[in-house]
């Protein structure tokens, strides 16, 4: 007997009616694929990140990226995201006019996803994504600056931002707040929302502080 194919099988499939034991099948099958990427494809590259920048990875959403976009109007510039995971921040930014956007990102994976996405949107000429370690990153000539990391990363990026970033530059941060720096604009709420820092003012408020102690 001919085994049925590809069209037979989908013309019978078409006919019934799943059960409640076969969207169970279908439910297990999306399931276990989706744990075979993870286990077979995106955990091994997490796994050569170092422990102190291992962060769940979490998309930001469209409100973020807009959050972020909107305490950036105005300025243009080269433009940095630390830490871009799939890209969107950047590849907004390059549709908004930024010369050069550049996205950091250690996972290689979550780098070729980026390029996908500025290839699919046809900006992959106007955009770099680097796998490269941030605290590596010379931020010297970085005035657009974008972050969405874990709080325990945060306090070690103020200082070498601190140290590096020209006066003129703006941090936007997205989902934590940086922890000692006050921000000068706001936006959003909950997990939207962005904080965005001018170097300009943290640094007057950091020698102020500074003289402060030492009278």
């Amino acid at each position: 007997m001919d085994e049925d194919g590809p069209q037979e099988v989908a013309s019978e499939l078409e006919g019934r009616q799943l059960g409640g034991w076969g969207l169970l099948q279908i439910a297990g099958c999306i399931g276990l694929t989706v744990y075979s990427v993870w286990a077979f494809v995106l955990m091994p590259g997490f796994r050569k990140v170092p422990l102190k920048l291992q962060v769940p990875y979490m998309p930001a959403s469209a409100k973020q990226v807009n959050n972020v976009m909107t305490l950036l109007k105005g300025r243009s510039g080269k433009m940095v995201d630390l830490g871009s995971g799939d890209g969107r921040i950047v590849l907004a930014a390059a549709q908004r006019g930024f010369c050069p956007a550049v996205g950091y990102e250690l996972h290689p994976w979550l780098v070729r996803l980026s390029y996908f996405y500025a290839w699919r949107s046809g900006y992959h000429r106007r955009v770099s994504y680097l796998r490269e370690d941030l605290w590596k990153v010379k931020l010297q000539d970085c005035g657009n600056i974008s972050i969405f990391l874990a709080p325990s990363v945060l306090a070690l990026l103020e200082t070498k931002m601190l140290a590096e970033l020209p006066d003129d530059a703006r941090v936007v941060a997205g989902r934590f707040p940086l922890p000692t720096w006050v921000p000068s604009d706001i936006i959003g709420e909950g997990t939207d929302r962005a904080w965005a820092y001018d170097l300009r003012d943290i640094r007057h408020a950091v020698q102020t502080k500074k003289v402060g102690t030492e009278v």
